[in-house]
């Protein structure tokens, strides 16, 4: 259809409209079109965000076990990562008064990623809430990693967003990879400050040009579609959910909360008498069985290791199997 061509940096108008219309749909946060930015994947959004916030020396608050690529950011720009750790005894969210103690007048960003990687876990509203009132008045940008927004088993999906004294403050990442399987088609945005908008824009213009015509097309046909594929993928991934947290609770000397969200799941292996990552390397060299040890994830992950259960029953129930055969020959 010959869009195959350059395109504004910051996306498609019509792609920001459908952006905007599903955004008000799980979101209460009003913003203008110009203030979505589309990029090549949400890592993107990630990046040009630290980038253009963090100077030398200054902090960052972000979630530890967490999605690795935040630490690596802050370290890249010469910024001051500071873990906000997550606690199992919390279902894997942080100490609310811990992140107020954490935070500093060199504190220029706090990263929130619900549902988060790799736990699974999800901020409540009471905890957003409390959250929120916390940063009220400070001069703090929040990172809201919502990739993972529509894989949610129990309850609806609360965001950062839709607390108003915020609203100057917020960048919500958001993307098309996990809800649509297009993890592929290297396609994200982010929803930004106004005050925001121009210098991103102007770092993607001067960096990767634009985001592909033609996957911005698909992403339109993704959002104006129906929705039920989502529901129904959501529905299923619900189901191996239960069958792996039952299945690895049942496994002597390992003990798996139910996450409640995402794909994934985080089994403490701390007892079973070898560290996280050489539980993970000799379940694959032993057993075939692919994992990642917690240590992948942040200091605050030994002890643990990440299975994803984007995968069919039939390999999650052999999976379980050589796990428990695994672990009684240890």
């Amino acid at each position: 259809n010959g869009y195959t061509h350059y395109n504004p940096s910051a996306g498609f108008e019509d792609l920001k409209e459908e952006i905007k219309k599903y955004s008000k749909e799980v979101r209460d946060h009003d913003f203008n079109t110009n203030q979505v930015i589309v990029t090549s994947g949400g890592k993107p959004i990630m990046f040009y965000t630290i980038l253009a916030l963090i100077n030398p020396g200054d902090e960052v608050l972000y979630p530890n076990p967490g999605f690795p690529i935040y630490e690596s950011m802050i370290n890249f720009v010469g910024g001051m990562p500071v873990p906000l750790k997550l606690e199992e005894k919390l279902g894997y969210n942080f100490d609310i008064n811990k992140l107020e103690k954490l935070i500093t007048d060199k504190t220029k960003l706090i990263i929130i990623n619900s549902p988060n990687n790799p736990c699974g876990s999800a901020i409540n509203q009471e905890s957003m809430h409390k959250i929120s009132e916390i940063l009220a008045d400070k001069n703090i940008t929040i990172l809201a990693d919502e990739i993972y927004s529509q894989f949610l088993y129990e309850g609806s999906h609360e965001s950062i967003s839709n607390y108003s004294k915020l609203k100057e403050k917020i960048i919500i990442l958001d993307g098309f990879s996990k809800s649509y399987s297009m993890t592929g088609w290297r396609i994200g945005y982010g929803i930004f400050p106004e005050s925001l908008v121009d210098p991103i824009s102007k770092l993607i213009a001067n960096s990767n040009s634009c985001t592909a015509s033609f996957t911005q097309i698909a992403a339109i046909e993704a959002l104006k579609g129906s929705q039920e594929s989502v529901k129904l993928m959501v529905k299923e991934f619900k189901s191996r959910r239960d069958l792996i947290v039952k299945g690895l609770n049942s496994i002597n000397n390992i003990t798996c909360p139910t996450p409640s969200g995402a794909f994934y799941v985080f089994p403490n292996v701390s007892k079973t008498g070898i560290s996280s990552e050489e539980f993970a390397d000799r379940l694959l060299n032993e057993k075939g069985v692919a994992t990642v040890s917690g240590e992948s994830f942040g200091e605050e992950g030994k002890g643990y290791i990440r299975l994803s259960f984007a995968n069919s029953k039939k390999n999650i129930s052999e999976a379980l199997n050589r796990i428990e055969l695994f672990t009684k020959n240890l």
